[in-house]
């Protein structure tokens, strides 16, 4: 029998020191509800990890201070990846960055997958913008 996981708020990161105000932010959603946190970064496969190896490394010393695992994947299909994961870990809200909004652009796609999953947008300056889509696709904060 298996036991329904605990609901899991989930932060999708790129290899940039700067996405820690996004695992900060998850933190924050994570911690108002008692949640658990993930950190998510899906790459495109490569044989040579070194250009992105000390930003992975710094935001996972970021996730394991929060008390977040973290995962890296490696995929051509960054939004299937990231909803597969989601479904296996319960994810119930998604932090991530500003989306780019072309119309095969990650957070669109992801939300082609998971359209009941309520997703946070975190700017640079780390204002926290919930996002939606209208009935046009056309995103919006």
């Amino acid at each position: 029998m298996n036991a329904v996981k605990k609901p899991s708020v989930l932060v999708c990161v790129t290899g940039q020191y700067d996405c820690d105000r996004l695992i900060e932010a998850g933190f924050e959603q994570a911690a108002e509800f008692g949640w658990d946190l993930h950190v998510f970064c899906v790459h495109t496969p490569t044989n040579d990890l070194t250009y992105f190896s000390d930003e992975v490394e710094y935001l996972y010393r970021t996730a394991k201070d929060l008390g977040a695992d973290m995962t890296v994947a490696f995929s051509d299909n960054a939004p299937k990846c990231t909803a597969d994961f989601a479904q296996k870990i319960n994810a119930k809200h998604l932090v991530t960055g500003i989306p780019d909004y072309r119309p095969n652009g990650f957070v669109l796609t992801l939300h082609e997958h998971l359209p009941r999953l309520e997703i946070t947008t975190v700017t640079k300056d780390g204002e926290k913008l919930l996002y939606s889509v209208d009935r046009d696709q056309r995103a919006f904060a």
